[in-house]
Parts: structure tokens; C-alpha cells; sequence
């Protein structure tokens, strides 16, 4: 069974009624899912990833303690870790009374704090282009189970919608990295004969290529752990997927770094096209560097466009 559907169940058996019978008062102000850290909030996991932070549980979303109090949260929580200790097979990790770290009672402002650096989730400009793309996913991955204030799912929506000019903008920086590292350093560096540097400029090169894609397709790129397995799930340029793992995985003799350079501008050209299609660059060439000035060149906001354009990376 999945994470989330056994917290899903677990929750459905076990929360929901306890929820209902014992703390209804607060019902309209709390949230119940799964999301934040673990392969199970993306639907990751599998048979290894039960060796650890695996179990039946759930998160309880409280508002500020102005809301609901530091008494009933803690009524909440000693009750939360009174649930039956074994679901389906698995059992819960033991419970302190203030909570597990990814279970039980969580503050939503302290949640959103730790995944966005915003107590709300409201981002201005800056906090946009620097917070990560996989501090991002975690605010709005998984499931919300229950929501009786709307507030988190409405938050989780609100961070799901990048600007336009912030997404520009990242996807500059990542052009011009992609550029520099892949399609003028690889091949200097086998020139040189610094076979380890020129594996660097390809990891630098797929590093960035995957940030790409993740934008292009208007998805945040996860931990990097499993930007691999959420690529395979993008409905625009997944096919990279087998590319970038040639790139990685193999040595640069002669041979294969001729080999491994044509996969860099194949790469580079499948990029260049989904950034015409979607109206993003206006340069007409297969030089990302010339395509990373003009997504740039692109960006409405002064503030931003005239921030360097490394500056997201």
C-alpha cells in the first residue's frame, strides 16, 4: 500500500471520528492530509521506502495559537497519539506529547515558515526567485484530506501559480548555466583532457536541464532524489529522462565525449523548441546562451529583468 492511501485510510478509520466526536468545536478551523517531506507525499515510495518514516498517521493543520490555544492543541495532540499503534500491517513510531515531526499536530504558519519561509505563504518578489523549487513542492504536494477554513488549500494554490516573470527568470539563469557548462565547457574540457572537470560541466549541465523542464512544464522540481522519478511523470520533454541518465552515467573517452556532445545539442535543441512554443524566446538560433538573454529580455517587471541573470541559481 501507498503512503498516502494508508494515511488516507488510517484517517478515514481512526481520525475522522475522533476528530468529530471529540473535537468538533474546532473542526471549521483545522485541515487533515499528508504533504511535506517523505517519498510518500509524492507517491514515491515503495517497498524500501518502508525502512523508515513509514506508518499509518496524518498531519493536523491548526491556525495560531489567537485561534485555537495552546490547551486544545495539546488535548489534540495527546489524543492524536492515542490512535491505535497498528494499521494494515504497519505500526506508528512511538509519539511525544508535542508531536511527531512529519505526523500529528503541526501549526500551519509554522509549516508554511519552514517550506516557504512565510508564516501565510504570501511570497514577495525575492523570496519567489530564491526559495527552492523543492521547498516549494513540498508546501503543495500530497493530499489535504479535510480543509474546514479553505485556508490551506487555497494557500497550497496560490503557491502552485509561479509568476510569469519569476518563472522567466529562473529559466534564464538555468539557459545560461545550461549554455556555459554544456555547450562550450564540456567540449574544452575533453580538449584539455580533464575528463573529471568535463563530468562536472555534464552534471552542472543535466542539473539545470532538469530545473528547465520542470518549468517549462509549470512544475516545481522536487528533492533532488527524485527529479528523476517525477520527470518520468511531465507531459513535455520526459523523453530526456533515458538522455540525462547517459549523460551521467558514463565516462568521457574519446568516443563517447563526441557521442555525449551531440546528446548535449540534442538536448539543447528539443529545450529551444518548447521555449518557441510557448512564445518565451525570440532569438532564432541553437546558442542557449542568445535564448537565456532573450527569455530574459522578456520579463515585464524591471525590478526583475534587470536583476542579474544568475540570480536564481
Amino acid at each position: 500500500m501507498k503512503g498516502l492511501e494508508l494515511s488516507r485510510a488510517y484517517y478515514d478509520q481512526y481520525g475522522e471520528a475522533m476528530l468529530k466526536e471529540k473535537f468538533s468545536g474546532i473542526l471549521p478551523l483545522i485541515a487533515v492530509g499528508l504533504c511535506g517531506s517523505g517519498s510518500e507525499c509524492y507517491g514515491y515510495d515503495d517497498e524500501v521506502s518502508t525502512d523508515h518514516d513509514f506508518e499509518p498517521g496524518f498531519c493536523i493543520f491548526l491556525p495560531g495559537e489567537d485561534v485555537v490555544d495552546r490547551q486544545t492543541a495539546f488535548r489534540l495532540e495527546r489524543t492524536y497519539a492515542s490512535l491505535p499503534k497498528e494499521f494494515s500491517g504497519y505500526k506508528r513510531s512511538p509519539v511525544s506529547p508535542v508531536g511527531g515531526s512529519r505526523h500529528g499536530v503541526i501549526r500551519l504558519d509554522e509549516y508554511l515558515t519552514e517550506k516557504t519561509g512565510s508564516p501565510d505563504g504570501t511570497l514577495d518578489t525575492v523570496a519567489w526567485l530564491k526559495t527552492p523549487q523543492y521547498a516549494l513542492c513540498e508546501a503543495v504536494n500530497g493530499q489535504i484530506f479535510f480543509d474546514g477554513s479553505g485556508v490551506i488549500s487555497s494557500v497550497r494554490e496560490k503557491l502552485r501559480n509561479m509568476p510569469d516573470d519569476v518563472r522567466r527568470k529562473r529559466i534564464s539563469g538555468d539557459l545560461l548555466i545550461m549554455a556555459q557548462s554544456g555547450q562550450y565547457n564540456y567540449n574544452r574540457c575533453i580538449k584539455h583532457g580533464q575528463t573529471a572537470a568535463a563530468q562536472l560541466a555534464v552534471f552542472e549541465f543535466v542539473t539545470h536541464a532538469l530545473d528547465c523542464v520542470f518549468l517549462l512544464n509549470r512544475e516545481y522540481m522536487p528533492y533532488y532524489k527524485w527529479s528523476f522519478r517525477a520527470l518520468c511523470d511531465l507531459p513535455l520533454l520526459s523523453e530526456l529522462h533515458d538522455t540525462f541518465e547517459l549523460l551521467l552515467t558514463t565516462e568521457n573517452t574519446d568516443s563517447l565525449a563526441e557521442t555525449k556532445y551531440y546528446i548535449i545539442e540534442d538536448i539543447c535543441s528539443s529545450v529551444i523548441t518548447a521555449l518557441q512554443d510557448q512564445e518565451l524566446t525570440e532569438a532564432i538560433c541553437g546558442d542557449l546562451e542568445k535564448h537565456a538573454y532573450s527569455v530574459n529580455d522578456g520579463i515585464r517587471d524591471p525590478f526583475i529583468r534587470n536583476l542579474n541573470i544568475l540570480y536564481t541559481v
